[in-house]
């Protein structure tokens, strides 16, 4: 039998908290390459999972991330799929103008909302 899953879990490569619907993931390292993606995907899984219909709003915390190699990318991608499929919204937050310009350019930004801010975040999240 598998133990319960925290609310708030820490590794060397990301941070998940969960809280009111809210599912926070954020990345610890500077960057997500073929090595951190799908490590980071197999942590968060199981929140998904447990969480089901009771998310409301993925968040991804970009804030310590400065390169996102394409399997990180992909990564962002299968984890707006998971939450559109579960009818969460995704919303991006924390972005360095790099890692924005990156995201647009291959069309990313599209599929999530993206906060500004912690205050633009607090709003999405009513």
């Amino acid at each position: 039998m598998s133990s319960p899953l925290a609310d708030h879990h820490v590794t060397s490569l990301v941070e998940i908290t969960r809280r009111d619907g809210i599912l926070l993931v954020k990345p610890t390292g500077p960057s997500v390459g073929q090595r951190e993606a799908p490590i980071i995907q197999d942590e968060v899984k199981p929140y998904f999972d447990a969480m089901g219909k009771d998310l409301k709003h993925l968040v991804l915390d970009m804030s310590t991330t400065t390169f996102m190699s394409s399997m990180g990318l992909g990564m962002c991608i299968a984890f707006r799929n998971t939450a559109n499929a579960l009818k969460a919204d995704s919303i991006l937050f924390g972005l360095s103008k790099e890692l924005l310009g990156l995201m647009s350019m291959m069309k990313i930004e599209k599929y999530y909302k993206i906060a500004k801010d912690q205050k633009h975040l607090d709003k999405l999240l009513r």
